[in-house]
């Protein structure tokens, strides 16, 4: 029976990571629009920045400055860094590595708490679970053709940096939600990748023409990025956090390219093949799996 309250948390957890996962067409059309990556990631955070200073207390600072030290740990490893360094990725390498890569973010999860932390044993469920899941990634992003998996140093690690960069905020989160609001943490994550951004510009100055806004395409997809998949998200993320733990959190991670496959099905029109079914399936069974078994 204890367990039974979990539910709602774990259906959090699902419905976050379909949101995420449907942003890939949002950010699809205002980069079409000629938004470069850093200035969609810096105006998404900034329309969350400040629709979150609605409803944030007054408190500015943590308790002490090493929760002031992981809060900018939070904004550096789970906003800019990751954000950044994955949509560079792109540029070069394969969009297919990058989504492979990056969606392996819930096994540095598993593997740093395994090391760092005495809250949870990795048993044979666990990384069967894991690596299920895993599996299924690869299925949906190389629909069987494995073949089209090429290695490209530069691209990839920048791949692998973002993945381990979540891999690090899904930790770190759990260090402080028991301690910190959800709304207090979000803030400071947004405020601390908003200021880890603006090096960037410094060399490649903005270019976008703000004017464009006031296109009903442009503002839409840019509100959706801001106020639902970023302040709403990531709000609830550092709740489901708290009360899941962080590999089990994490590993919903892996159902976010279900998630765009199924949007794009959907929204796009675009077709749903036999080894996409296969590859959610694989992803459903192994993050079950991986919970089953998980304690924090």
């Amino acid at each position: 029976m204890q367990k039974l309250p979990k539910l709602k948390f774990h259906i959090i957890a699902f419905i976050i990571v379909c949101i995420w996962g449907s942003t890939l067409i949002s950010s699809k059309v205002l980069m079409q629009d000629g938004m470069r990556e850093d200035e969609l990631f810096f105006a998404r955070m900034v329309i969350a920045y400040i629709g979150i200073l609605f409803i944030s207390p007054k408190k500015l600072w943590s308790d002490n400055w090493k929760d002031e030290f992981y809060m900018f740990l939070l904004g550096t490893t789970g906003g800019s860094m990751y954000f950044i360094s994955e949509n560079y990725a792109l540029q070069y390498t394969l969009a297919n590595n990058v989504s492979f890569i990056v969606a392996g973010s819930p096994l540095f999860t598993l593997l740093l708490a395994y090391i760092f932390t005495k809250s949870i044993k990795m048993t044979r469920l666990i990384v069967a679970g894991t690596l299920l899941a895993l599996l299924g990634v690869a299925i949906i992003i190389f629909d069987g053709q494995f073949g089209t998996l090429k290695v490209n140093p530069k691209g990839d690690l920048l791949a692998l940096l973002s993945s381990f960069c979540f891999g690090v905020y899904c930790l770190l989160m759990k260090n402080v939600t028991n301690r910190y609001s959800p709304v207090f943490i979000t803030r400071k994550v947004f405020a601390y990748g908003l200021l880890t951004t603006l090096p960037i510009f410094l060399f490649m100055p903005w270019q976008f023409d703000l004017g464009r806004l006031a296109q009903p395409t442009i503002l839409f997809n840019l509100l959706f990025l801001g106020i639902v998949a970023s302040l709403l998200c990531f709000a609830l993320w550092s709740v489901v956090t708290k009360q899941l733990g962080a590999v089990i959190s994490a590993n919903y991670i892996y159902l976010s390219p279900v998630a765009t496959i199924v949007a794009s099905w959907i929204v796009l029109n675009e077709r749903m093949t036999m080894m996409g079914w296969l590859g959610s399936i694989a992803i459903l069974v192994g993050v079950v799996m991986a919970s089953k078994d998980c304690t924090e």
